[in-house]
């Protein structure tokens, strides 16, 4: 198949269907993670959710790296803002994601020069057009993005470009799967891998989860055909009995990952001993900070950053909703306190956010079809 509108075949979709409801034992309860916000939102956008047998339970993953930033660091990256030498520059994902003392927007409307960007090339444009100025470009995203920054980051030094640097946010996936399996309230039968972070880093990275664990991954494309396909070969498996690592995305993930793209970030980047996630907390060697090598590109020692540790309003469940113990719609602010136009968390505000998702898509879904039942 080449074209999307293959991966959406009804007849293709119809066939997995029935091959999901021969392979799902009755009696039996399945609680599948998929790791990526991509995945949750194709689950909600195309209802896939509908289609499933009753005891197959889809659980959202913490694979949003917009959703599982820390308001602490959101809050240290406009305080460097403050600065009116500084032009901070961000993915519009990052614009209305609230911090302590406000989104990057609000900061905006306050007066700060805050400004989205495509890219980090963007970013460092702006940099080579403002040359009395000083572009900090918030760098976010696990290892699909990174490659991106680290290819700008050698750029800006190959062209001695020192009015511009990095506030590194980047954060690695596999680390966030063992903090989910260490987690006891958690218990998950497999895993739909993620697509677009296994493009860099490949299918070789989750071995463990299948050896150690115990558990089966399919890495998976992002189109209902895929997605369906994927369970269909997650099924197979838990009903053989064996738990190994398979690509469903050959298309576009090679099992090596993009060599090119791990060379670039080898020679930019080096693990952090911690970093703080929203929901999972302190991990080891979760995240990536710029190495010695690029220091003076580095806004972490470029500035002085005032190190904001922030918890997320008590009311809030973005937690719990990150880890999977809780669907969105569970969640005590959603629809009400908590919507996409005033969010008090992140997961309602990113495009890969299961908050938005649910909101966008099952919710208003719902509430259509209560207004169709309900009198006028």
């Amino acid at each position: 198949m080449k074209y999307v509108d293959e991966f959406r075949d009804s007849d293709l979709i119809g066939r997995a269907c029935d091959e999901i409801r021969r392979l799902a034992e009755p009696g039996r309860h399945y609680r599948l993670m998929e790791v990526c916000g991509g995945h949750t939102h194709a689950i909600y956008r195309f209802g896939l959710k509908d289609v499933l047998p009753e005891n197959i339970e889809l659980i959202h993953g913490p694979g949003c790296p917009v959703c599982v930033l820390p308001m602490g660091r959101i809050d240290d990256g406009l305080a460097l803002a403050r600065d009116p030498n500084v032009i901070f520059a961000a993915f519009g994902d990052m614009m209305r994601v609230p911090g302590a003392q406000g989104s990057p927007l609000e900061h905006k409307a306050r007066g700060l020069d805050v400004r989205i960007v495509y890219s980090p090339s963007d970013a460092l444009k702006l940099a080579r057009t403002n040359p009395d100025r000083h572009v900090m470009f918030f760098a976010i995203g696990f290892e699909t993005t990174a490659p991106s920054t680290a290819l700008t980051l050698m750029r800006a030094r190959a062209e001695g470009i020192r009015n511009f640097s990095v506030f590194c946010n980047h954060v690695t996936i596999i680390p966030a799967i063992r903090a989910i399996l260490d987690s006891p309230d958690m218990r998950l039968d497999g895993f739909l891998g993620p697509g677009h972070v296994s493009t860099v880093i490949g299918c070789r990275p989750y071995e463990w989860i299948a050896a150690t664990e115990h558990k089966p991954i399919v890495v998976s494309g992002f189109e209902p055909v895929d997605m369906l396909q994927s369970i269909v070969m997650l099924l197979r498996q838990l009903r053989e009995g064996r738990s190994v690592v398979e690509n469903q995305y050959t298309r576009v993930v090679p099992w090596e990952g993009n060599r090119a793209a791990l060379r670039a970030l080898a020679e930019v980047f080096e693990l952090r001993p911690y970093f703080e996630w929203r929901g999972l907390g302190f991990i080891s060697q979760s995240a990536l900070q710029l190495r010695d090598a690029y220091a003076a590109w580095d806004a972490e020692r470029v500035f002085r950053v005032p190190g904001v540790r922030v918890t997320d309003p008590k009311a809030a469940q973005c937690g719990e909703v990150l880890k999977g113990v809780l669907k969105p719609h569970q969640c005590k602010l959603f629809g009400r306190e908590c919507t996409p136009e005033h969010p008090v968390g992140a997961l309602m505000v990113s495009s890969e956010g299961s908050c938005a998702a649910y909101y966008n898509y099952e919710h208003r879904k719902t509430a259509a079809s209560l207004r169709v039942l309900t009198p006028a």
